[in-house]
């Protein structure tokens, strides 16, 4: 049973930790489309929505699948989430890209500063989640 116990407590620190690493490479991505100033012309070709479930309350998490082509001649899709749901499919719009990266561009308008404070939010709690349960583990542990 300790074995059981011990790997739950490992596993979430692992997801939170992988969870913390994924945020801020999000993050980073979307800074560097940004800060490059290459814009392209993408063209929505799928959008969908999805439904979360937490705590008896629904939120729904708006998708969309862009394409475009970038200025070297190369044909990109990428997937997105959490933008306009009044977004269809067939709409033109200015996508950001980076150019090492163009399938990590991104359809929002450039907020760096609320990127930012959102990404140091997240971090923070997902740092204060890993304490606690590195705390737990260790209170636990002694039992």
């Amino acid at each position: 049973m300790d074995a059981i116990f011990h790997i739950t407590m490992a596993c979430l620190i692992g997801f939170f930790v992988w969870a913390a690493v994924a945020l801020v490479r999000r993050t980073r991505q979307r800074r560097a489309a940004w800060e490059s100033g290459l814009t392209a012309q993408a063209r929505v070709v799928r959008a969908w929505a999805t439904t979360q479930v937490v705590n008896n309350v629904a939120r729904r998490v708006q998708w969309h699948e862009y394409d475009f082509t970038t200025r070297d001649g190369r044909f990109v899709r990428f997937k997105e989430n959490g933008g306009p749901r009044d977004r269809s499919v067939g709409d033109h719009i200015v996508v950001h890209y980076a150019p090492h990266e163009p399938d990590r561009a991104t359809a929002s308008a450039p907020q760096p500063g609320k990127d930012t404070a959102a990404a140091v939010f997240g971090v923070l709690v997902l740092a204060f989640c890993t304490v606690y349960t590195v705390y737990q583990w260790i209170e636990l542990s002694q039992y």
